[in-house]
């Protein structure tokens, strides 16, 4: 029974073998979209704050710039302005009264004073041999030796006691300006000492290049610095065609002491070719006007507000920034920084730029680049056309830089100012920003997938738990159960495949008992060799056996004895009989076959090959009296029992498959069968052959004879 309980849980409960899977677990796909969402919520947030720290950044660095240029064109044009208050001022004061009027009468005086042409040799050898030398020298050009002596007496009077004593141009400015007493004895030098000075303090004190004093002719009468515009004329003389000469003839023009006039810069030969800038002021009063002030505006006064005294990095323009302003021509109206910082550098930058190797040497010679350095730029003629705006391209020099550009409002110049950084230093802190960002957008991408990782394994551990589990309840562990440590739809899970198990489990032990019970109800429908066949699935079921006893009892008056009972009780009384009949069956060792309604069929030696089947055969119909002897008893019944017994060779097997009907047939049962009946009354009816083998052992009596196989057989009745 153990073997076959065996077989068949094995049949209910088979191993499976689990093949991988060809595509991606739960945990990948989680992975995967846990890093997609996680990732692309980084890269988005990271891109939409890259975006606008970049925008914000740029813009931080533009507005900066353009700060700076509204900061410098306040201060120049400031600058200027206060250098007009001051000429106007100065123009009006007592002392430029005076000193007009006194130096406008000497030059009269002088007029009337001949010069001959041998007192003129010094004057002639002074442009010859010092001047033009050091002018072209300085300028890089060819000058005549004659053209910028005055044409007036005075103005060559004035030359020869002054100009002349000019030798060194790198001299000291304070030694320059005194010796205004040339001890001549004329009124001009007593007027010159004794209100020369008024110029002087205005030159050390204001800081101007020089100070020239003219008439109402166009003649300078006086200058602070003597130079070689003493005593010219600027209607008729070498400088009428100066922006100057133009200057101060509007200006006078207006015979108006609140008029003031302003040059643009132009290359000014008494300062050596130097870039020159006028303010020219009426002198007089409300009367009228008897002269003009030139005051001429050094170019480092300019440069010093364009450069921040070059404390370009301290006043925000970095390692590359630089404020310049250009005229309507195209030329730089102040200095370069990268000129003050790497003159060789430049130079060099130049020429690579397509500057003419002239023009950039020169450059490089005076260290300056007004009126010399060309630009051509997007953002100068922008702001020539009147436009404010800023552009990111090429600049003067060929660099990439970041270029902030406005018109200057400044009256009678037509100057434009540029910002201008590298474009590289401008956008360094949008570099650092952009790389910041990367890095950390990189670390962020690191972390979430670790934690993507992290977290598809936590989130999947109850499901592998799970899975496990289920392989295992699979292969046929019942027994297994799943933590249940959540309190979510994993718990859920658990609980309910816990549960499942366990009804698996309660649903297995069912099974193996109604197994054990069917194999029960089985051997008691038939031998186990027959049932194993059965469960075999074999079609055709049978055996033959030799020497084989087989009891055939009937009922007598069972119909009679429940006649008028429910078919509950009917049954349940037979139910009782037969219970009696098993347990006959089973103390005599005879094995049953099949049970009717009214009879009931057994052998002896069928299952177990028993010697004494005979003997064993005959007792146990004996018992059956017994049986009904108490069932009588206890019911009020009068049931009877014919049976026959006979001995021999018989077949046994299955008859309708699918209705389990285990039948027993041949020769022995047949006769058994017969031999009850031979006289109709209750008895045990047997065989001659049964007999004659027990005939020591029981009494027998001749009960008739009965017809088989062609042959008569004497049938015998128990004595009881």
């Amino acid at each position: 029974m153990s073997d076959s309980g065996t077989d068949s849980a094995t049949t209910i409960t088979p191993r499976r073998t689990w093949r991988g899977r060809a595509g991606l677990s739960i945990q990948s796909k989680l992975l995967i979209m846990l890093l997609a969402v996680s990732l692309a919520s980084s890269i988005v947030v990271g891109a939409i704050g890259f975006i606008n720290g970049r925008d914000s950044l740029h813009d931080a660095a533009v507005d900066q710039l353009i700060t700076i240029r509204s900061m410098r064109a306040t201060e120049i044009t400031e600058a200027i302005a206060d250098v007009k208050r001051d000429a106007s001022l100065q123009s009006r004061n007592l002392s430029a009264q005076t000193l007009s009027n006194t130096m406008n009468a000497a030059w009269d005086e002088l007029q009337q004073q001949e010069v001959t042409d041998d007192q003129l040799a010094p004057l002639e050898a002074y442009y010859a041999d010092t001047f033009i030398p050091e002018l072209e020298s300085r300028a890089g050009e060819e000058y005549g030796d004659e053209a910028f002596i005055p044409e007036s007496n005075a103005g060559r009077y004035l030359q020869l006691q002054y100009t002349v004593k000019n030798q060194d141009f790198d001299a000291d400015y304070d030694t320059l300006l005194t010796g205004n007493d040339t001890g001549d004895g004329t009124s001009y030098s007593a007027g010159a000492e004794r209100y020369g000075d008024y110029f002087t303090r205005l030159i050390q004190q204001a800081g101007y290049e020089d100070a020239l004093l003219l008439n109402l002719d166009g003649d300078v009468v006086f200058s602070a610095y003597k130079g070689i515009d003493l005593g010219t004329n600027v209607n008729t003389g070498p400088y009428r065609d100066t922006a100057f000469a133009q200057t101060y003839r509007d200006t006078i023009a207006t015979n108006s002491v609140d008029s003031i006039g302003l040059t643009d810069f132009e290359r000014w030969i008494p300062s050596l070719n130097v870039p020159t800038m006028w303010v020219i002021s009426p002198v007089g009063n409300e009367s009228g006007i008897t002269g003009a002030m030139a005051l001429q505006v050094p170019l480092d006064q300019i440069n010093d507000v364009m450069t921040g005294s070059k404390e370009w990095k301290k006043q925000g323009l970095g390692d590359t920034g630089e404020v310049y302003l250009v005229g309507r021509d195209d030329l730089m109206r102040s200095t370069s920084r990268r000129l003050e910082e790497d003159p060789e550098d430049y130079v060099k930058r130049l020429i690579s730029g397509g500057i003419a190797p002239t023009i950039a040497n020169r450059i490089g010679e005076v260290k300056g680049t007004v009126l010399l350095q060309p630009v051509n730029t997007f953002a100068v003629g922008e702001a020539q056309a009147g436009r404010s705006g800023t552009v990111v391209g090429r600049d003067y020099i060929g660099g990439d830089s970041v270029t902030t550009y406005a018109p200057l409002e400044i009256e009678g110049l037509d100057w434009v100012i540029i910002a201008r950084i590298d474009t590289a230093e401008a956008f360094e802190p949008v570099n650092v920003f952009t790389r910041n960002v990367l890095l950390s957008l990189l670390g962020i991408l690191l972390g979430v997938s670790l934690l993507s990782l992290l977290l598809a394994q936590v989130f999947t551990r109850p499901i592998h738990r799970l899975v496990g589990a289920v392989h295992r309840v699979a292969e046929g562990d019942l027994d297994v159960q799943v933590p249940q440590g959540s309190r979510d739809e994993f718990g859920d899970l658990g609980s309910a495949f816990n549960d499942m198990a366990s009804s698996l489990r309660i649903k297995q032990d069912l099974i193996e008992e109604q197994h054990k019970e069917n194999e029960k109800l089985l051997h008691t429908l038939m031998p186990e060799s027959v049932a194993a066949k059965y469960k075999q699935g074999d079609e055709t079921i049978s055996e033959a056996h030799e020497n084989v006893s087989v009891v055939f009892a009937e009922l007598v008056g069972f119909d009679d004895a429940v006649r008028g009972q429910s078919p509950e009780q009917e049954i349940a009384l037979l139910n009782t009989l037969m219970r009696g009949f098993d347990e006959a069956a089973e103390k005599a060792g005879v094995e049953k076959v099949r049970t009717l309604r009214g009879g009931y069929l057994a052998s002896s030696g069928l299952i177990v090959p028993r010697v004494d089947n005979i003997r064993r055969s005959v007792d146990f119909a004996r018992n059956l009296l017994g049986v009904l002897e108490r069932f009588n008893a206890q019911n009020g019944t009068q049931v009877g029992l014919r049976a026959g017994v006979d001995t021999g060779t018989v077949t046994s097997g299955l008859v309708a498959r699918t209705s389990l009907a285990y039948d027993l047939w041949g020769d022995a049962v047949n006769l058994a069968y017969r031999v009850r009946s031979v006289t109709g009354e209750p008895g045990i009816y047997v065989s001659q052959t049964v007999r004659d083998r027990t005939q020591e052992l029981v009494n027998y009596v001749e009960a008739g004879t009965v017809e088989t196989q062609g042959r008569t057989e004497t049938v015998w009745k128990v004595v009881v």
